[in-house]
Protein backbone atom coordinates (compact mmCIF):
# COMPACT_ATOMS: atom_id res chain seq x y z
CA UNK A 1 0.00 0.00 0.00
CA UNK A 2 1.41 3.23 -0.94
CA UNK A 3 1.19 5.78 1.37
CA UNK A 4 2.88 9.55 1.83
CA UNK A 5 2.53 13.06 3.28
CA UNK A 6 0.76 14.67 1.23
CA UNK A 7 0.69 18.64 0.68
CA UNK A 8 -1.59 21.27 -1.74
CA UNK A 9 0.82 21.74 -4.96
CA UNK A 10 -1.12 23.34 -7.46
CA UNK A 11 -1.33 25.71 -10.86
CA UNK A 12 -3.96 28.51 -10.04
CA UNK A 13 -6.66 26.53 -9.02
CA UNK A 14 -5.74 23.35 -10.09
CA UNK A 15 -3.85 20.85 -7.66
CA UNK A 16 -2.12 18.36 -8.81
CA UNK A 17 -2.79 15.74 -6.66
CA UNK A 18 -5.56 15.25 -3.71
CA UNK A 19 -5.76 13.90 -0.31
CA UNK A 20 -7.72 10.65 0.88
CA UNK A 21 -7.99 11.62 4.22
CA UNK A 22 -9.58 15.48 3.61
CA UNK A 23 -11.52 13.98 0.88
CA UNK A 24 -13.21 11.49 3.23
CA UNK A 25 -13.79 14.03 5.96
CA UNK A 26 -14.96 16.89 3.51
CA UNK A 27 -17.85 14.28 2.91
CA UNK A 28 -19.01 13.66 6.25
CA UNK A 29 -19.09 17.14 7.07
CA UNK A 30 -21.72 17.20 3.96
CA UNK A 31 -23.38 14.71 5.35
CA UNK A 32 -23.36 16.58 9.06
CA UNK A 33 -24.60 19.68 7.20
CA UNK A 34 -27.85 18.27 5.65
CA UNK A 35 -30.48 18.76 7.66
CA UNK A 36 -32.27 15.46 8.81
CA UNK A 37 -35.47 14.34 7.32
CA UNK A 38 -38.71 14.43 9.13
CA UNK A 39 -39.03 10.82 8.83
CA UNK A 40 -37.49 8.37 5.69
CA UNK A 41 -39.53 5.84 3.63
CA UNK A 42 -40.21 2.23 4.91
CA UNK A 43 -38.81 -0.01 3.16
CA UNK A 44 -36.15 -0.23 1.09
CA UNK A 45 -36.94 3.43 -0.40
CA UNK A 46 -36.48 4.67 -3.66
CA UNK A 47 -34.23 4.31 -5.95
CA UNK A 48 -32.53 7.14 -7.77
CA UNK A 49 -29.93 7.48 -10.19
CA UNK A 50 -27.23 10.41 -9.82
CA UNK A 51 -25.20 11.14 -12.87
CA UNK A 52 -21.79 13.32 -12.34
CA UNK A 53 -22.23 12.34 -8.45
CA UNK A 54 -18.90 12.78 -7.43
CA UNK A 55 -18.43 16.76 -7.57
CA UNK A 56 -20.12 19.88 -6.61
CA UNK A 57 -23.76 19.67 -6.96
CA UNK A 58 -23.54 16.34 -8.26
CA UNK A 59 -21.92 15.22 -4.67
CA UNK A 60 -24.56 17.18 -2.57
CA UNK A 61 -27.50 15.49 -4.56
CA UNK A 62 -25.75 11.89 -3.86
CA UNK A 63 -25.09 12.68 0.17
CA UNK A 64 -28.70 14.74 0.53
CA UNK A 65 -30.51 11.80 -1.49
CA UNK A 66 -28.83 9.28 0.64
CA UNK A 67 -29.91 11.49 4.16
CA UNK A 68 -32.73 13.26 3.32
CA UNK A 69 -34.70 10.99 1.06
CA UNK A 70 -33.32 7.68 1.77
CA UNK A 71 -32.93 6.58 -1.66
CA UNK A 72 -30.94 3.34 -3.28
CA UNK A 73 -29.75 3.32 -6.43
CA UNK A 74 -26.51 4.09 -8.70
CA UNK A 75 -24.33 6.85 -9.03
CA UNK A 76 -22.19 7.36 -11.86
CA UNK A 77 -19.01 9.56 -12.08
CA UNK A 78 -15.67 9.71 -14.34
CA UNK A 79 -12.67 10.08 -11.77
CA UNK A 80 -9.01 9.11 -12.52
CA UNK A 81 -7.39 6.38 -10.24
CA UNK A 82 -4.11 6.06 -8.40
CA UNK A 83 -0.90 5.83 -10.10
CA UNK A 84 3.09 5.04 -8.56
CA UNK A 85 3.08 9.61 -9.30
CA UNK A 86 0.08 10.53 -9.31
CA UNK A 87 -2.61 10.11 -6.42
CA UNK A 88 -6.32 9.52 -7.44
CA UNK A 89 -8.52 12.39 -8.65
CA UNK A 90 -10.10 13.88 -5.42
CA UNK A 91 -13.48 12.60 -6.94
CA UNK A 92 -12.20 9.02 -6.56
CA UNK A 93 -11.81 9.25 -2.85
CA UNK A 94 -14.56 11.77 -2.57
CA UNK A 95 -16.84 8.69 -4.00
CA UNK A 96 -15.13 5.88 -1.89
CA UNK A 97 -15.95 7.77 1.72
CA UNK A 98 -19.64 8.05 0.37
CA UNK A 99 -19.79 4.53 -0.66
CA UNK A 100 -18.59 4.07 3.34
CA UNK A 101 -21.32 6.68 4.28
CA UNK A 102 -24.01 4.86 2.40
CA UNK A 103 -23.14 0.96 3.52
CA UNK A 104 -23.14 2.99 7.11
CA UNK A 105 -26.77 4.35 6.43
CA UNK A 106 -27.72 1.03 5.37
CA UNK A 107 -28.17 2.22 1.65
CA UNK A 108 -27.70 0.29 -1.12
CA UNK A 109 -25.74 2.82 -3.79
CA UNK A 110 -23.98 1.40 -6.45
CA UNK A 111 -21.12 3.39 -8.20
CA UNK A 112 -20.02 2.89 -11.75
CA UNK A 113 -16.88 4.85 -12.94
CA UNK A 114 -16.62 5.74 -16.55
CA UNK A 115 -18.11 8.20 -19.46
CA UNK A 116 -21.76 8.99 -18.94
CA UNK A 117 -21.91 10.02 -22.23
CA UNK A 118 -21.47 6.50 -23.79
CA UNK A 119 -24.08 3.93 -24.57
CA UNK A 120 -22.07 1.45 -22.89
CA UNK A 121 -22.83 2.99 -19.66
CA UNK A 122 -26.10 3.50 -20.33
CA UNK A 123 -26.44 -0.27 -20.79
CA UNK A 124 -24.52 -0.91 -17.59
CA UNK A 125 -26.58 1.12 -16.00
CA UNK A 126 -30.08 -0.39 -17.43
CA UNK A 127 -28.88 -4.20 -16.29
CA UNK A 128 -28.25 -2.65 -12.53
CA UNK A 129 -31.62 -1.66 -12.61
CA UNK A 130 -33.35 -4.59 -13.96
CA UNK A 131 -31.43 -7.08 -11.96
CA UNK A 132 -30.73 -4.90 -8.58
CA UNK A 133 -33.14 -2.90 -8.46
CA UNK A 134 -36.14 -4.62 -9.39
CA UNK A 135 -36.54 -2.92 -12.89
CA UNK A 136 -38.15 0.62 -11.64
CA UNK A 137 -36.31 3.84 -11.18
CA UNK A 138 -37.89 6.55 -9.58
CA UNK A 139 -35.39 9.50 -10.07
CA UNK A 140 -32.85 10.68 -12.09
CA UNK A 141 -30.06 13.48 -11.40
CA UNK A 142 -28.26 14.96 -14.21
CA UNK A 143 -24.99 17.02 -13.08
CA UNK A 144 -22.69 16.33 -15.79
CA UNK A 145 -19.94 19.54 -16.71
CA UNK A 146 -16.94 18.20 -19.27
CA UNK A 147 -15.28 19.81 -21.41
CA UNK A 148 -16.39 17.02 -24.72
CA UNK A 149 -18.64 14.99 -25.59
CA UNK A 150 -18.25 12.17 -28.29
CA UNK A 151 -21.71 11.48 -30.06
CA UNK A 152 -22.95 7.77 -29.62
CA UNK A 153 -24.53 7.76 -33.01
CA UNK A 154 -21.79 9.74 -34.99
CA UNK A 155 -19.09 8.62 -33.31
CA UNK A 156 -18.16 12.74 -33.39
CA UNK A 157 -16.63 14.57 -30.75
CA UNK A 158 -17.75 17.70 -29.39
CA UNK A 159 -15.41 20.31 -27.34
CA UNK A 160 -17.16 22.90 -25.33
CA UNK A 161 -16.12 26.20 -24.83
CA UNK A 162 -16.45 29.20 -22.00
CA UNK A 163 -16.91 32.54 -24.48
CA UNK A 164 -18.95 35.30 -24.77
CA UNK A 165 -21.25 35.50 -27.65
CA UNK A 166 -21.49 38.54 -30.38
CA UNK A 167 -18.05 40.26 -28.78
CA UNK A 168 -15.26 39.95 -26.54
CA UNK A 169 -15.36 40.34 -22.98
CA UNK A 170 -13.22 42.03 -20.80
CA UNK A 171 -14.37 41.36 -16.88
CA UNK A 172 -12.17 41.86 -13.37
CA UNK A 173 -10.81 38.07 -12.01
CA UNK A 174 -9.58 37.23 -9.18
CA UNK A 175 -6.51 34.92 -8.72
CA UNK A 176 -3.96 33.51 -5.73
CA UNK A 177 0.02 33.43 -6.25
CA UNK A 178 1.82 30.49 -5.39
CA UNK A 179 2.15 31.88 -1.65
CA UNK A 180 -1.59 32.39 -2.00
CA UNK A 181 -1.77 35.99 -2.21
CA UNK A 182 -4.72 37.53 -4.41
CA UNK A 183 -4.81 39.76 -6.50
CA UNK A 184 -7.45 41.32 -8.76
CA UNK A 185 -6.90 41.54 -12.93
CA UNK A 186 -8.81 42.22 -15.73
CA UNK A 187 -8.85 39.35 -18.48
CA UNK A 188 -10.26 39.51 -22.10
CA UNK A 189 -12.30 36.04 -23.64
CA UNK A 190 -12.65 36.46 -27.55
CA UNK A 191 -16.19 35.85 -28.59
CA UNK A 192 -17.29 32.88 -29.98
CA UNK A 193 -16.59 32.19 -33.54
CA UNK A 194 -17.19 29.51 -36.14
CA UNK A 195 -19.64 26.28 -34.41
CA UNK A 196 -18.60 27.29 -30.92
CA UNK A 197 -22.32 27.54 -29.86
CA UNK A 198 -23.06 24.83 -31.47
CA UNK A 199 -20.23 22.61 -30.34
CA UNK A 200 -20.87 23.73 -26.39
CA UNK A 201 -24.59 23.02 -26.75
CA UNK A 202 -23.97 19.30 -28.31
CA UNK A 203 -22.24 18.56 -25.07
CA UNK A 204 -23.41 20.53 -21.70
CA UNK A 205 -27.13 21.25 -23.57
CA UNK A 206 -30.03 18.56 -23.04
CA UNK A 207 -29.13 16.18 -25.30
CA UNK A 208 -27.59 13.45 -23.34
CA UNK A 209 -29.98 13.94 -20.25
CA UNK A 210 -32.58 13.09 -23.01
CA UNK A 211 -30.65 10.22 -24.41
CA UNK A 212 -30.32 8.71 -20.66
CA UNK A 213 -34.47 8.88 -20.45
CA UNK A 214 -34.72 7.57 -23.96
CA UNK A 215 -32.66 4.66 -23.05
CA UNK A 216 -34.52 3.81 -19.56
CA UNK A 217 -37.48 4.36 -21.01
CA UNK A 218 -36.89 1.64 -23.94
CA UNK A 219 -36.11 -0.27 -21.92
CA UNK A 220 -39.54 -0.25 -19.67
CA UNK A 221 -37.59 0.66 -16.34
CA UNK A 222 -39.00 4.40 -15.72
CA UNK A 223 -41.50 3.73 -12.75
CA UNK A 224 -45.37 5.39 -12.62
CA UNK A 225 -44.06 9.06 -11.30
CA UNK A 226 -40.69 8.80 -12.40
CA UNK A 227 -39.36 12.42 -11.82
CA UNK A 228 -35.78 13.93 -13.14
CA UNK A 229 -34.04 16.96 -12.45
CA UNK A 230 -31.34 18.75 -14.13
CA UNK A 231 -28.68 20.79 -11.97
CA UNK A 232 -27.98 24.49 -13.77
CA UNK A 233 -27.23 27.78 -12.86
CA UNK A 234 -28.20 31.14 -14.10
CA UNK A 235 -26.07 34.19 -11.79
CA UNK A 236 -25.40 37.32 -11.34
CA UNK A 237 -25.38 40.21 -14.09
CA UNK A 238 -21.97 40.82 -13.26
CA UNK A 239 -20.84 37.27 -14.88
CA UNK A 240 -23.94 37.42 -17.14
CA UNK A 241 -21.69 38.36 -20.26
CA UNK A 242 -19.58 35.27 -20.13
CA UNK A 243 -22.12 32.62 -18.50
CA UNK A 244 -25.84 33.14 -19.17
CA UNK A 245 -25.03 35.28 -22.25
CA UNK A 246 -22.71 32.89 -23.43
CA UNK A 247 -21.68 29.61 -25.05
CA UNK A 248 -22.49 28.41 -21.75
CA UNK A 249 -25.39 29.59 -21.33
CA UNK A 250 -27.23 28.60 -24.68
CA UNK A 251 -26.03 25.20 -23.33
CA UNK A 252 -28.38 25.94 -20.06
CA UNK A 253 -31.26 27.61 -22.37
CA UNK A 254 -31.21 23.97 -24.18
CA UNK A 255 -30.92 22.14 -21.58
CA UNK A 256 -34.58 24.21 -19.99
CA UNK A 257 -35.96 23.47 -23.55
CA UNK A 258 -35.13 20.30 -23.00
CA UNK A 259 -36.74 19.91 -19.88
CA UNK A 260 -39.61 21.47 -21.24
CA UNK A 261 -40.11 18.68 -23.77
CA UNK A 262 -39.86 15.73 -21.15
CA UNK A 263 -42.06 17.25 -18.60
CA UNK A 264 -44.86 17.02 -21.14
CA UNK A 265 -43.80 13.68 -22.46
CA UNK A 266 -42.95 11.84 -18.70
CA UNK A 267 -46.22 13.56 -17.52
CA UNK A 268 -48.34 12.34 -19.94
CA UNK A 269 -47.21 8.76 -20.30
CA UNK A 270 -46.04 8.33 -16.19
CA UNK A 271 -47.75 10.70 -14.63
CA UNK A 272 -44.15 12.18 -14.19
CA UNK A 273 -42.40 15.26 -14.30
CA UNK A 274 -38.56 17.03 -15.41
CA UNK A 275 -37.60 20.26 -14.13
CA UNK A 276 -34.24 21.84 -14.26
CA UNK A 277 -33.09 23.16 -10.32
CA UNK A 278 -31.33 26.28 -10.67
CA UNK A 279 -28.83 26.32 -7.99
CA UNK A 280 -26.70 29.34 -6.33
CA UNK A 281 -23.37 29.77 -6.71
CA UNK A 282 -20.64 28.01 -5.11
CA UNK A 283 -16.98 27.17 -4.86
CA UNK A 284 -16.47 24.03 -7.46
CA UNK A 285 -13.90 22.67 -9.60
CA UNK A 286 -16.22 23.52 -13.11
CA UNK A 287 -17.15 27.34 -11.22
CA UNK A 288 -13.44 28.44 -10.39
CA UNK A 289 -12.91 27.65 -14.50
CA UNK A 290 -14.93 30.68 -15.78
CA UNK A 291 -13.45 34.12 -15.64
CA UNK A 292 -15.14 35.97 -12.85
CA UNK A 293 -17.11 33.73 -11.13
CA UNK A 294 -14.50 33.51 -8.34
CA UNK A 295 -14.26 36.89 -7.85
CA UNK A 296 -18.24 37.09 -7.70
CA UNK A 297 -18.27 34.01 -5.09
CA UNK A 298 -15.62 35.77 -3.09
CA UNK A 299 -17.55 38.79 -3.01
CA UNK A 300 -20.82 37.22 -1.99
CA UNK A 301 -19.68 35.35 0.72
CA UNK A 302 -18.05 38.67 1.69
CA UNK A 303 -21.71 40.06 1.63
CA UNK A 304 -23.67 37.32 3.00
CA UNK A 305 -21.20 35.45 5.22
CA UNK A 306 -22.82 32.56 6.74
CA UNK A 307 -26.07 33.03 5.02
CA UNK A 308 -24.57 31.82 2.04
CA UNK A 309 -26.29 28.60 1.28
CA UNK A 310 -24.00 25.09 0.99
CA UNK A 311 -24.80 22.94 -1.68
CA UNK A 312 -26.14 20.07 0.13
CA UNK A 313 -28.71 22.20 1.72
CA UNK A 314 -29.97 23.62 -1.40
CA UNK A 315 -29.77 19.70 -2.96
CA UNK A 316 -31.82 18.80 0.27
CA UNK A 317 -34.62 21.13 -0.26
CA UNK A 318 -34.86 20.06 -3.89
CA UNK A 319 -35.36 16.23 -2.58
CA UNK A 320 -38.13 17.52 -0.61
CA UNK A 321 -40.02 18.83 -3.64
CA UNK A 322 -39.24 15.89 -5.70
CA UNK A 323 -40.43 13.21 -3.37
CA UNK A 324 -43.28 15.65 -2.37
CA UNK A 325 -42.23 16.03 0.96
CA UNK A 326 -42.31 20.14 -0.05
CA UNK A 327 -44.53 21.40 -2.77
CA UNK A 328 -42.94 21.82 -6.04
CA UNK A 329 -42.33 25.55 -6.57
CA UNK A 330 -41.39 26.45 -10.14
CA UNK A 331 -41.01 29.92 -12.06
CA UNK A 332 -42.59 31.01 -14.92
CA UNK A 333 -40.09 29.25 -17.04
CA UNK A 334 -40.95 26.01 -15.20
CA UNK A 335 -37.21 25.80 -13.19
CA UNK A 336 -37.21 24.56 -9.58
CA UNK A 337 -35.27 28.32 -8.07
CA UNK A 338 -32.82 27.36 -5.31
CA UNK A 339 -30.80 30.49 -6.04
CA UNK A 340 -33.32 32.59 -4.79
CA UNK A 341 -31.24 33.89 -1.50
CA UNK A 342 -28.29 35.40 -4.21
CA UNK A 343 -30.40 36.91 -6.85
CA UNK A 344 -32.36 39.58 -4.66
CA UNK A 345 -32.36 43.27 -5.10
CA UNK A 346 -30.37 43.73 -2.34
CA UNK A 347 -27.89 41.40 -1.96
CA UNK A 348 -27.09 41.85 -5.87
CA UNK A 349 -26.58 45.32 -5.19
CA UNK A 350 -24.04 45.10 -2.53
CA UNK A 351 -22.08 42.70 -4.72
CA UNK A 352 -22.18 44.57 -7.81
CA UNK A 353 -20.41 47.95 -5.44
CA UNK A 354 -17.92 45.55 -4.14
CA UNK A 355 -17.17 44.40 -7.42
CA UNK A 356 -17.00 47.94 -9.17
CA UNK A 357 -14.80 48.62 -6.30
CA UNK A 358 -12.20 45.91 -6.42
CA UNK A 359 -8.57 46.03 -6.57
CA UNK A 360 -5.85 44.04 -5.60
CA UNK A 361 -5.18 46.93 -2.78
CA UNK A 362 -8.59 46.54 -1.75
CA UNK A 363 -9.89 43.39 -2.33
CA UNK A 364 -8.76 41.93 0.97
CA UNK A 365 -11.77 44.07 2.77
CA UNK A 366 -14.40 43.32 -0.08
CA UNK A 367 -14.53 39.59 -0.32
CA UNK A 368 -14.01 36.66 1.81
CA UNK A 369 -10.50 35.12 0.83
CA UNK A 370 -9.56 33.10 3.72
CA UNK A 371 -13.22 31.52 3.04
CA UNK A 372 -12.73 31.15 -0.75
CA UNK A 373 -8.97 30.19 -0.72
CA UNK A 374 -9.87 27.72 1.66
CA UNK A 375 -12.88 26.15 -0.35
CA UNK A 376 -10.71 25.89 -2.94
CA UNK A 377 -8.17 23.83 -1.12
CA UNK A 378 -10.88 21.96 0.43
CA UNK A 379 -12.14 20.92 -3.26
CA UNK A 380 -8.98 18.61 -3.17
CA UNK A 381 -8.91 17.31 0.27
CA UNK A 382 -6.63 20.14 1.64
CA UNK A 383 -7.46 22.62 4.40
CA UNK A 384 -10.61 20.30 5.61
CA UNK A 385 -10.37 20.83 9.99
CA UNK A 386 -9.71 18.02 11.70
CA UNK A 387 -7.39 16.12 9.13
CA UNK A 388 -3.45 15.61 10.01
CA UNK A 389 -1.62 17.00 6.36
CA UNK A 390 1.23 15.78 8.72
CA UNK A 391 0.85 12.69 8.95
CA UNK A 392 1.24 9.51 5.94
CA UNK A 393 -1.59 8.68 4.36
CA UNK A 394 -2.54 5.41 2.24
CA UNK A 395 -3.26 6.54 -1.53
CA UNK A 396 -4.13 3.61 -3.29
CA UNK A 397 -7.86 3.95 -2.30
CA UNK A 398 -9.81 1.25 -4.03
CA UNK A 399 -13.06 2.23 -6.59
CA UNK A 400 -16.20 0.83 -3.93
CA UNK A 401 -17.41 -2.33 -4.78
CA UNK A 402 -21.15 -3.50 -4.31
CA UNK A 403 -21.82 -6.72 -1.55
CA UNK A 404 -23.15 -9.16 -3.53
Amino acid sequence: MSKRVLTPRNRGFLFLDSHPAGCERLVADMWQDCPDPAELPEGAGPVALIIGSSAGYGLAATVAGLKRAGVRGIAVSFEKAPTERRTATAGWYRTAATADLARTAGRDLVFLNGDAFSDTMKNEVADLIEQRFGGRLDYLIYSVAAPRRTDPDTGTTHASVLKPIGRANRTKTLVFDDRGVPAVREVETGPAEGDDVEQTVAVMGGADWERWIDHLAGRGLLGEGFATAALSYIGSPLTAAIYRQGTIGAAKAHLEATARTLNERLGTTLGGRAVTSVNGAAVTQSSTAIPGIALYTGLLRGVLGADLVPPVQQLAALWDQLTGTAPLALDDEGRVRLDTWELTDDVQAAVAGRWEAATTDTIAALADLDWFHTEVQRLYGFAVPGVDYTATVATDVPWPVPTP
